[in-house]
């Protein structure tokens, strides 16, 4: 399905992939018609008083959110084309936009491809015409179902493309030199101040995305009221427990769970709570599907004067092309 092992380090990637997101999402250079845009949502933000805060984003010295989860999606990204042989990621097939990790559907514009993003709650207007959206997976029935009822085209093709993590890279590799742990805490970004006291386990959302994917692949058990910490520790074949966040609303939650294969899911109040629990029932889900729907026809395949990286996998060969000419992984 996929071409060889990693071809550089996973900092490497990260660096490499950071340079392309931001390069496409709006928070940098850009060339729109030279590029597939991967978006990912990572604006400025400071806890200045508002006039100084917004001279400080303007003058760009405003510090960046960088969420580890939410820059998820160009890192996928690129290793998934690496691993196909393209190696020229910002070479467009045409002028596009891609929406992956995370809940960035009220960020979409009329046209976007859509590969495993899904909606934050039912507050959120998508403000692009629903119709024009090429949508080739969502992160859940939620999504889908909230999609359709706008009119969209939404096929049955369900999960966060963030699930990959565990097909893309090992625990180990993930983890570098980082202790084994009995248990990671990651809240979400916003509520970071409410754990980390009396919390040595307590790893911050917004270090550097390495270092927390680290932390997650090192530790036996995850909990917290980060989504993507749970996706990439499950994705990882580790324990987690959400425990209920009091700034997200639970609609995004519910859709990763029921997109996962699960009826549901209990969320525990305190990390106390969700080490009294233990982790939720496993994830029921094939990365088959969303494989199948990464929409490899947005970059120009290489041409013969553009050799693939060796090991990659041969994209005339080992993929079909359906109708409507997208490639299978």
């Amino acid at each position: 399905m996929l071409g060889a092992k990693p071809s550089m380090p996973f900092a490497d990637r990260v660096a490499a992939a950071r340079l392309v997101g931001e390069a496409s999402s709006g928070y940098g250079p850009q060339e729109a018609s030279a590029l597939v845009d991967v978006y990912s949502w990572n604006p400025r933000t400071t806890r200045a008083r508002w006039i100084a805060a917004d001279a400080l984003k303007a003058a760009g010295l405003a510090r960046r959110v960088d969420n580890f989860g939410d820059l998820l999606g160009p890192v996928v990204v690129t290793e998934i084309l690496d691993r196909l042989g393209y190696i020229d990621f910002t070479a467009a097939a045409g002028p596009s936009r891609l929406l992956s990790v995370g809940s960035l559907l009220h960020a979409a514009r009329d046209g976007d491809c859509i590969w495993g993003s899904g909606i934050w709650g039912y507050r959120r207007t998508v403000w692009a015409n629903p119709a024009s959206l090429d949508i080739r997976a969502v992160r859940g029935p939620l999504t889908g179902k909230y999609l359709h009822g706008l009119g969209a085209r939404v096929p049955s093709v369900f999960g966060d493309p963030a699930l990959l993590v565990g097909q893309l890279w090992d625990a180990g590799e993930l983890r570098r030199d980082a202790p084994l742990r009995d248990l990671v805490v990651v809240p979400h970004f916003r509520e970071l101040g409410l754990l980390r006291r009396g919390q040595p386990a307590v790893v911050s959302p917004r270090a550097p995305l390495a270092d927390v994917l680290s932390h997650i692949a090192s530790s036996a058990f995850v909990v917290g009221s980060s989504l993507h910490a749970i996706v990439v520790a499950e994705s990882l074949g580790i324990g987690a427990r959400l425990v209920r966040s009091s700034a997200e609303p639970e609609a995004k939650y519910l859709d990763y769970y029921l997109g996962t294969g699960r009826s549901g899911y209990s969320a525990a109040t305190s990390v106390r709570g969700a080490e009294a629990l233990g982790p939720e029932p496993p994830p029921s889900w094939s990365a088959t599907p969303l494989l199948n729907a990464f929409p490899i026809d947005l970059w120009r395949e290489p041409t013969t004067e553009e050799p693939r990286r060796p090991g990659a996998a041969n994209t005339d060969h080992q993929h079909s092309v359906p109708a409507g000419g997208r490639r299978r992984l």
